[in-house]
């Protein structure tokens, strides 16, 4: 089946109304664009895709990029060497 969009104001996709019955589409589900090599294809995000699960290591980069001060930093150093990590270990930039 081929259908005509349009691409709105700031991106916005319209999709034709027989195409959003026909895949269950309503207001405020959530898609996935992926590049490919004949163009770019749009499908209906599963829950599980939108999940991102964070490593230890990813945790105690935002711990410690996040620190806005001293005190904030040094709280942010204990929670992670309660992680198991050394600090110094781990990139960031120091308030």
């Amino acid at each position: 089946m081929i259908d005509v969009g349009r691409v709105g104001k700031r991106g916005t996709v319209v999709i034709p109304p027989r195409m959003l019955r026909r895949y269950g589409l309503e207001e405020g589900c959530l898609l996935v664009l992926e590049e490919g090599p004949e163009g770019l294809t749009l499908r209906r995000a599963a829950d599980e895709e939108l999940l991102e699960t964070y490593t230890t290591q990813r945790r105690a980069e935002f711990l410690l990029q996040n620190a806005v001060d001293e005190e904030d930093d040094a709280q942010a150093r204990f929670e992670v060497r309660r992680l198991g990590l050394d600090p110094a270990a781990i990139p960031h930039e120091r308030p």
